[in-house]
């Protein structure tokens, strides 16, 4: 397995960031599989998808460069830049480090993540990186842009979810399940960050980034020793369109609206975050909890300058009470 060993100080330091770039990589990603892993992602995707495909044929290179630069079992590195760390930038920001990477280095790293020679035509052209960049600021612009604002609603939501957690339980807590199946908290300052056999690499006074995106997918990144990220699938996120399952039974007990928000606080939210996510206004919102406070099936606390709200254990037992969940 491939491992880091962060620092105290790294691990101190570290931080949740959104990037835009990274979400419409992750689209990027999907879209190159053709497989969604959920049914919002599935919707979205035979939305998108035709239109995608129609872009490649008529750029066969770019076509090339896509699947090279993927590869099998590591992403060419210029097509995953690390973030930078010093607050969300935009995407027309960031995707200038893309474009910045020198045509020769390009090809190394393509090399390294088709782990065989590259063929030409991609071996001989010298905008390959101009070209990568152009893929995703089409895929930025045609399939995440027309729904970034629901999607950073989510990712702000996840974010929100371990910086609690982070308070809770300490880094062991908010990194354990960052990436279930790839990502442990190993114990010793270790970070599990892959299955594969990669080897151990030192995080000692560099920025740890931990980058959330709305796909089932995810990667690791650093630029030197100066920043490491790890992007990681955000729970929860776009897996129902019309949103969580509310039992019959406990919609007719509390209310649909009000059961809604019960369900939704599995994990810590805010106010602003459930108006957004079920739709309902600032004062019902605020209305129902007032009563689920009052009824001990949900506790208030608070993550910086964040007030938030979960579920109870007497919550979580109503929901998944027979009849209610």
């Amino acid at each position: 397995m491939g491992w880091w060993r962060i620092g105290a100080d790294s691990l101190a330091g570290g931080r949740f960031l959104l990037s835009p770039l990274a979400e419409a990589i992750a689209a990027l990603k999907v879209l190159h599989a053709a497989a969604g892993s959920h049914p919002g992602e599935r919707a979205w995707l035979a939305e998108r998808l035709p239109a995608y495909r129609e872009r490649l044929a008529a750029e066969p290179l770019d076509a090339l460069l896509v699947r090279a630069a993927l590869g099998r079992t590591w992403n060419a590195d210029f097509l995953t830049p690390t973030p930078q760390g010093d607050g969300e930038r935009t995407f027309e920001d960031e995707v200038e480090a893309v474009r910045a990477v020198e045509p020769a280095d390009a090809v190394e790293q393509l090399a390294v993540s088709l782990g065989r020679p590259v063929p030409e035509p991609l071996r001989s052209a010298r905008d390959l990186p101009e070209r990568m960049a152009g893929v995703l600021t089409w895929v930025w612009r045609e399939t995440v842009l027309p729904e970034w604002p629901r999607r950073r609603r989510a990712l702000e939501a996840d974010v929100v979810a371990r910086t609690a957690r982070l308070g809770r339980g300490g880094w062991a807590a908010a990194l354990d399940e960052l990436c279930p199946g790839k990502t442990r908290w190993l114990g010793d300052g270790r970070l599990q960050v892959s299955t594969r056999a990669y080897p151990p690499r030192a995080v000692d006074g560099g920025r740890l980034l931990f980058v959330p995106v709305t796909a089932n997918t995810g990667w690791v990144s650093w630029e030197g020793t100066e920043r490491f990220a790890v992007v990681y699938p955000c729970a929860g996120v776009l897996a129902d369109t019309a949103g969580p399952l509310v039992p019959e039974a406990l919609g007719a007990l509390l209310g649909r609206s009000r059961a809604e928000v019960l369900v939704r606080l599995e994990s810590p939210h805010s106010t602003s975050q459930l108006v957004a996510l079920t739709g309902q206004g600032l004062g019902s919102v605020g209305r129902h909890l007032r009563v689920l406070l009052d009824a001990g099936l949900v506790r208030r606390g608070r993550a910086g300058r964040s007030v938030l709200y979960e579920r109870t254990e007497a919550g979580s037992t109503l929901v998944r009470a027979p009849g209610g969940g």
